[in-house]
């Protein structure tokens, strides 16, 4: 004697008819609060590639809705001999500053009670998984569209002039990502004296152009270079003085090429060259609402809730230290 199990696919929106509830007592205990709330940070942070290498600036309570991000300014060389005795004029430090407004974001997905009673998967855990997908991939892209707006572009090695015209025809005709193409943007990066993060520049690359790259004999990888228990999340190699990491979220630029072939993006990044908002310190929020706790808008006790908000901004702070390189790849 056997039992049959049937998986059933369930749309949890087909139960979501509101689109506000009342806030009254979510029925968590504090130890299940914290649980779910870490547990949705820790899955969002793994999403956040392209917050890796910003300045970091978390929001307090009552902080108000602009931030402020601050650089330094570099004081000017001293040239001129100081005369003997003669205490010379100091110089005075100053900064430069750009404000940007926070904006608020969110998201969740409705549970009828029948799905919290028959399904055989702990229905919150399962729903907080899904959103906190939806909330580190809509925060992950907001700073990947802020990078990717960035003035500093080069066409692969620089062999054309815009996205239009890089091809792809075969393997040994094409404007595929190159080691001469990072190597560029290393040199105009170096040009501008632009910082780097641990003695590198970093990268963010997509799997189909890192295909390409890491062909080439001077390739490294994390535990040839530096100590792996330091490596950033998503790293896979090093060359020409850059660290990359992988995303399938790095921009891609579908059918923008020559003879509609894919554009792919890869950021080449110098320290303190954009700033977010910390979404620890910004407001991430994991909001559960128990069935009952609508009031009249849930009259039988049928829906429950569970869903994300966060505050977030992201902001070029110099946009000279960031190279957008923009390539075909192998398909």
């Amino acid at each position: 004697m056997f039992t049959e199990y049937r998986l059933i696919n369930i749309d949890l929106q087909l139960f979501a008819e509101m689109n506000t509830q009342v806030t009254s007592s979510d029925g968590l205990t504090d130890g299940m609060k914290t649980y779910y709330s870490d547990y949705l940070i820790d899955l969002v942070e793994a999403e956040l590639v392209h917050d890796q290498f910003a300045q970091k600036h978390p929001i307090p309570q009552h902080g108000g809705k602009t931030i402020e991000f601050r650089q330094w300014d570099t004081l000017p060389e001293m040239t001129e001999p100081i005369t003997e005795g003669v205490t010379p004029d100091g110089q005075s430090l100053s900064m430069s500053t750009i404000e940007a407004t926070v904006e608020q974001y969110g998201g969740y997905v409705t549970v009828s009670d029948m799905l919290e009673l028959t399904h055989i998967d702990p229905v919150v855990v399962q729903a907080t998984k899904a959103i906190a997908s939806q909330a580190g991939r809509s925060l992950d892209t907001i700073t990947r569209e802020v990078l990717n707006a960035g003035t500093v572009v080069q066409y692969a090695e620089g062999q054309v002039d815009s996205r239009s015209k890089l091809a792809y025809t075969s393997k040994e005709s094409n404007h595929n990502l190159t080691v001469a193409a990072i190597k560029k943007a290393v040199r105009f990066l170096e040009n501008q004296n632009a910082p780097k993060i641990n003695g590198y520049y970093v990268g963010i690359l997509h799997p189909f152009t890192k295909y390409d790259l890491m062909n080439d004999p001077e390739w490294q990888k994390p535990h040839q270079y530096c100590d792996t228990e330091n490596i950033y999340a998503n790293e896979i190699g090093e060359i020409a003085g850059v660290r990359f990491v992988q995303s399938t979220r790095a921009k891609k630029f579908e059918g923008a090429g020559a003879s509609g072939a894919d554009v792919y993006s890869t950021l080449i990044l110098a320290d303190d060259a954009y700033g977010v908002t910390e979404i620890t310190g910004g407001g991430l929020e994991h909001i559960v609402k128990q069935r009952g706790s609508a009031g009249t808008a849930d009259p039988l006790n049928q829906r429950s809730t569970i869903g994300w908000k966060a505050t977030k901004v992201a902001e070029l702070l110099v946009p000279q230290y960031v190279v957008r390189i923009e390539t075909t790849a192998t398909p």
